[in-house]
């Protein structure tokens, strides 16, 4: 079965009960969603906050689902609203924290992945780190679009659907972003 068609199969045994089908969901999206959250706000509490919000309001919102667009451009659209809130609710000062998370309790707060080497997890953790770094220095219009156009693999008129802005106004602020990420990463390579 195509992935859209089960995921749409999913949301109807959902909607009729079954906690089997609403679990296959969250575990489809969890990790992607976490990421996601992760790479835009830069803390991995946040992005654990985050991606709860999605999902309590994704399960809330469930029956809202119409199948017009695909459920992985309407959950994404709800991580979307759900960030752009916690930006404005926790006024995030500086995307990358420098409160000296330690990777200590990484293994407890990476969801999914509780099988992998520790060295993994921390190499995936400071790869996450570098590239947060860099995406921190756009505005948050931007970091959206980079992250739902590169990381979660959306078409242009997915985003739009999900920024409800036109598809011009996309590709202008991708692009626009992605000409910025050069100048960063020229800059670096510079000074480094």
């Amino acid at each position: 079965m195509h992935l859209i068609d089960e995921d749409t199969a999913l949301v109807d045994a959902a909607l009729k009960g079954s906690a089997h089908a609403w679990e296959k969901l969250v575990r489809r999206y969890e990790d992607r969603i976490y990421n996601q959250g992760l790479r835009l706000t830069g803390s991995r509490s946040d992005a654990m906050d985050l991606m709860q919000e999605v999902f309590l309001g994704v399960y809330r919102n469930l029956h809202r689902f119409r199948g017009d667009a695909k459920f992985s451009s309407w959950i994404f659209r709800i991580a979307h609203n759900k960030a752009i809130d916690m930006k404005r609710r926790k006024r995030l000062m500086p995307f990358v924290s420098q409160s000296g998370d330690h990777e200590g309790d990484l293994l407890d707060n990476f969801p999914g992945h509780s099988s992998l080497e520790a060295e993994e997890v921390f190499s995936e953790y400071e790869n996450n780190k570098a590239i947060l770094s860099i995406l921190s220095q756009l505005p948050m219009h931007q970091r959206l679009i980079v992250e739902l156009k590169i990381f979660q693999s959306q078409t242009f008129e997915d985003i739009a659907s999900i920024q409800e802005v036109s598809v011009n106004t996309v590709k202008t602020r991708f692009y626009s972003a992605l000409k910025k990420l050069k100048t960063i990463l020229e800059e670096k390579n510079v000074l480094s």
